[in-house]
């Protein structure tokens, strides 16, 4: 079956995931990363290929990798062959299918709802990134983009990217905020744009928490607020306020709404380029494309 189409008004912090299981544990994915669902089917072993990866599988003509979700998280057991279904996702600007047990539904809730795993539950190697709690049970919602790029770091941001990166002085002046919360990946922006130049920065684990820290800078400053913020670079996908909200609330904002806004995602699609677009951002770049998020920075703040 096919994904419905999202009706979700961009902005509104809200969001569609499907519900899916994994040896009975309940896992989520955000929906707009899901192209469809279909029944597993035969696959073409691949010689020499990673652990994680079953083999290729035809859907109408398109050949796909096909992941074992079950292996990439370390559960026990293994579905026998055409048993469980392959989640077609894109992201990362790749096409790629996770097996999964069961898929069992799709909730519709707000980011707020979606909390951070405490350290207690995770760490550096988890691939869980937010739970939600939904009656009697708690769903776990998982980076696949972490999955792909321990799969084959050329999809994410990695030192081959960085190091095409040039440095310049007159990058040093200008301010930049970053909304993120995979620690993960601001450890790889940071290197990145510091690598260019933009050493002033500053980092936020989720869209409240900068926007807390926006609003307070009007509240301290007034119209002074932006006088030593320039960009703001903010994710999509993030617990308690995502950044579509996020940049709608700096765009509605009398004092705000002249800071640069680049969103920085693996969600920046041509199909979903239009959210991004009515939220008013300045510029969108897909991860991980770190080189282009360079480049838009500077088209934004060095007038190249």
């Amino acid at each position: 079956m096919k994904k419905n189409e999202i009706l979700l008004e961009s902005g509104t912090n809200e969001l569609e995931i499907m519900e899916f299981k994994v040896r009975d544990v309940v896992y989520g994915i955000n929906i707009l990363k899901v192209r469809e669902i279909v029944q597993a089917q035969s696959l073409t072993v691949m010689p020499k290929s990673h652990p994680y990866i079953m083999g290729v599988g035809q859907i109408r003509g398109e050949l796909i990798p096909v992941i074992d979700l079950g292996k990439a998280l370390g559960s026990v057991g293994q579905l026998s062959e055409k048993e469980g279904y392959w989640i077609v996702t894109e992201m990362n600007q790749n096409v790629v299918a996770f097996l999964v047990d069961s898929v069992t539904g799709i909730d519709r809730l707000s980011w707020a709802d979606i909390q951070s795993p405490s350290n207690m539950v995770t760490n550096e190697e988890s691939s869980i990134v937010g739970l939600v709690k939904l009656e009697d049970k708690i769903i776990s919602l998982l980076d696949f983009e972490k999955i792909l790029t321990e799969i084959n770091p050329i999809v994410g941001i990695n030192k081959s990217r960085i190091d095409k990166i040039e440095h310049f002085e007159s990058r040093r002046m200008k301010h930049i905020l970053i909304a993120e919360d995979s620690t993960f990946l601001i450890q790889l922006i940071k290197e990145s744009v510091e690598k260019a130049g933009y050493v002033d920065i500053t980092v936020k684990y989720n869209g409240k928490e900068m926007w807390d820290y926006l609003e307070d800078l009007v509240k301290t400053k007034g119209a002074n607020a932006l006088d030593n913020i320039h960009c703001l670079i903010t994710d999509i996908e993030m617990p308690v306020m995502d950044g579509l909200h996020l940049t709608k609330r700096v765009k509605d904002n009398s004092i705000l709404n002249k800071l640069p806004v680049v969103i920085f995602s693996s969600l920046i699609t041509p199909d979903l380029r239009h959210k991004g677009e009515s939220v008013g951002a300045n510029a969108q770049v897909s991860k991980p494309e770190i080189e282009t998020l360079v480049d838009v920075l500077d088209s934004l703040l060095l007038n190249k």
